[in-house]
């Protein structure tokens, strides 16, 4: 199985919420006791070379700079002393919001998925091993303070907190939410450059829904085999 792949077979992309305590606060929402976990479907990825289509109607598009982590292996209930066990790399990943939307659904106390998890509203960049990355806490965002001091939750607690009612899966990424640095309107025509110091750069363009040509959503089909066995895997 070739994880530098899991764009075509990621089944899902698990997100968290207000794990920065700057980023909280500067939406004026309380800092949660608990990982805010939300989700995005496959058709919310693209990669470099596509465009990020703004959504119709919307007014406020924001962007927000993640660290994606890519989980190798299946598993549920996991406990955050093996969980990067289960970690199969790194990548850059952008959060796209219909800011607007989402305080609409926010008011209403209806789910977010409108606002969060349209096409094209989780581009992602180049996949890094694990091995290639010694602390994941320590990289930097655009030169500010290592992860590890902003980050409320790390990496083991968070996957251990998503896996309790959700199975990750081989190939799924878990993106975890951003520091205020981080977030910025964007509108079509823009053109958004982000990146991680020691996971690479992103470079991804914004287009009106008209100008947007079709692009291929990934095969519903295509299930990747259980890690080690060389079988197709279970959902």
């Amino acid at each position: 199985m070739r994880l530098s792949r899991f764009v075509e077979f990621g089944r899902k992309i698990i997100c968290v919420g207000r794990n920065y305590r700057e980023h909280a606060e500067e939406l004026g929402h309380a800092v949660p006791q608990e990982p805010l976990l939300f989700m995005k479907p496959p058709t919310a990825y693209i990669t470099e070379g596509q465009s990020i289509v703004l959504p119709r109607g919307c007014e406020e598009l924001d962007h927000e700079v993640e660290l994606g982590v890519v989980v190798g292996r299946r598993g549920s209930a996991i406990r955050a002393e093996e969980a990067m066990d289960y970690v199969a790399g790194y990548v850059v990943a952008l959060d796209m919001t219909d800011r607007i939307l989402q305080r609409q659904c926010q008011a209403q106390g209806h789910p977010w998925e409108r606002a969060k998890g349209f096409d094209s509203s989780c581009p992602v960049g180049a996949f890094v091993p694990k091995e290639a990355v010694a602390d994941p806490h320590a990289l930097t965002l655009r030169g500010s303070a290592p992860l590890r001091q902003l980050m409320l939750l790390g990496v083991p607690q968070l996957l251990e907190a998503a896996s309790v009612r959700f199975n990750p899966g081989a190939g799924r990424p878990a993106a975890h939410g951003h520091p205020r640095r981080g977030l910025a309107p964007c509108a079509g025509g823009d053109v958004l450059e982000a990146g991680i110091e020691g996971l690479g750069q992103v470079r991804f363009s914004v287009v009106s829904p008209a100008a947007a040509p079709p692009r291929a959503q990934p095969a519903a089909a295509v299930v990747p085999p259980q890690a080690g066995t060389g079988q197709p895997g279970a959902e």
